[in-house]
C-alpha cells in the first residue's frame, strides 16, 4: 500500500469514527428540542404539590413542564408537614420554590395558586383556596382534551373543589394520586402498621375522596411510587451537569440531604415522576400508560385510622402495581439537556 493510499484510508476512518460518535468527540450533550409539527399538547394538567418540603415535587414539576404533549394549566401550592428537615412546609414557600423554578426555565407566564394551608376537620367542609377555584375552573372550561389533576401530597385542593362543585367529576379525567398505604393482595412487602406520608398530610381529604365522591382515581400507592429510587450518583451523573434547571433540582436535593446530616443514604425516591409518566408519557394510540402495570379494582373505604376496608359497591379505581422507572429517567435527563 503506498502512503497516499494509506493517508486516504486513515482519512476515511477518522472521518467515520467522528460521525458514529459525535457526542464524545464534542464533549457536550445533545440539546432535545420539539418540533411543533411532530408533537403537540394533547391532554391538559393541573399540578397539585408540596414544593415547599420534600425535593421530589420539584422534579416532577420540571419533567412535566418540558413534556411537549402536556399543556400545564395550573400549578397548585399544597401544605406540607409543619417541620420537614427544616423546611416550614407553608404554602408561601411552595410558591416560592415554583417561581424560582420557572423563571429558570424561562415559564414564568405559567399561573400560579395558593391551596389550602391547612387540612380538613370534618369531609363535609370544604376548605376554600385559589387551588381549589382554579381546579373548577379548568375543569368547567370547555376544551375537547382530556384534563388530568395529578396530586403528589394531601388531596386537600382537589377534595375542597369536588364539595364546592361536584359536577367536575365529569369533567375530569382521572385524579392521580401519589399516596396511600400498601393493598395486602397486591403486595408482597406490607407495612399496614404505618401511614403513608402523603396521606397523613390530610386524612380526611383522602376520605373525601375516596369515600364520598364519584372522581375517577388513578392510585399509585406507597410501595409503587418508591420503585423510582435512583442512587444520588446517578442523579448526579444525569442531571447536575445538564443545565441550569437540572443543576437547580440538584442543588434542591442536596438542600435535603445536608439537613438530614448524611442520614438518609446514598439513594433517593424519585416519588412523584410517575404522574408525569403515565400521564405525558402515554401510548400514540389508544392512549394508556401502556409501560406501566395497574389493577382495576373497587374503590376502598378509608377508615379513620387511614387504612383500606373493602367495599363491593365502590366504584372502579386503577391501582399502579409497576411503574416504568426507566423512562422516567432516560426522559428527564433528555429533556433536561442544555436547560
Amino acid at each position: 500500500m503506498t502512503f497516499k493510499e494509506l493517508a486516504t484510508k486513515l482519512f476515511f476512518h477518522f472521518t467515520s469514527l467522528l460521525v458514529a460518535f459525535p457526542l464524545q468527540a464534542s464533549g457536550q450533550k445533545t440539546l432535545y428540542s420539539n418540533d411543533d409539527e411532530i408533537v403537540k399538547p394533547r391532554i391538559r394538567v393541573i399540578i397539585d404539590n408540596d414544593f415547599g418540603g420534600d425535593p421530589d415535587g420539584l422534579f416532577q414539576l420540571a419533567h412535566q413542564l418540558l413534556s411537549s404533549s402536556t399543556d400545564v394549566r395550573a400549578i397548585i401550592c399544597s401544605h406540607h408537614y409543619k417541620e420537614f428537615y427544616g423546611y416550614s412546609g407553608k404554602v408561601d414557600e411552595a410558591r416560592k420554590q415554583v417561581k424560582e423554578l420557572l423563571k429558570i426555565m424561562h415559564k414564568e407566564g405559567i399561573p400560579v395558586y395558593l391551596g389550602s394551608d391547612s387540612s380538613f376537620v370534618s369531609p363535609q367542609r370544604p376548605l376554600y383556596s385559589e387551588g381549589a377555584q382554579a381546579i373548577i375552573h379548568e375543569a368547567m372550561r370547555d376544551d375537547p382534551r382530556p384534563l388530568y389533576v395529578v396530586c403528589g401530597a394531601a388531596l386537600t385542593n382537589m377534595a375542597s373543589a369536588y364539595l364546592l362543585r361536584p359536577a367536575i367529576s365529569k369533567r375530569i379525567k382521572a385524579v392521580v394520586w401519589i399516596g396511600g398505604v400498601e393493598y395486602a393482595n397486591l403486595c408482597n412487602s406490607m407495612r399496614q402498621n404505618k401511614r403513608e406520608y402523603n396521606q397523613s398530610i390530610d386524612p380526611v381529604s383522602s376520605q373525601v375522596v375516596f369515600n364520598y365522591s364519584d372522581l375517577n382515581i388513578w392510585q399509585i400507592p406507597r410501595n409503587v411510587y418508591r420503585q423510582a429510587l435512583y442512587s444520588h450518583a446517578e442523579l448526579k451523573r444525569k442531571l447536575a451537569t445538564s443545565g441550569p434547571t437540572g443543576h437547580y433540582l440538584m442543588d434542591r436535593l442536596d438542600d435535603l440531604l445536608r439537613r438530614a446530616k448524611g442520614k438518609l443514604g446514598e439513594c433517593y425516591v424519585l416519588g412523584d415522576s410517575p404522574l408525569v409518566l403515565v400521564t405525558s408519557l402515554q401510548t400514540p394510540w389508544e392512549q394508556d400508560a401502556a409501560s406501566c402495570e395497574y389493577a382495576i379494582s373497587r374503590t376502598p373505604f378509608i377508615n379513620a385510622s387511614g387504612f383500606y376496608e373493602d367495599n363491593p359497591q365502590g366504584r372502579p379505581i386503577r391501582i399502579f402495581t409497576r411503574v416504568d422507572t426507566r423512562l422516567i429517567i432516560d426522559d428527564l435527563e433528555a429533556k433536561l439537556s442544555g436547560r
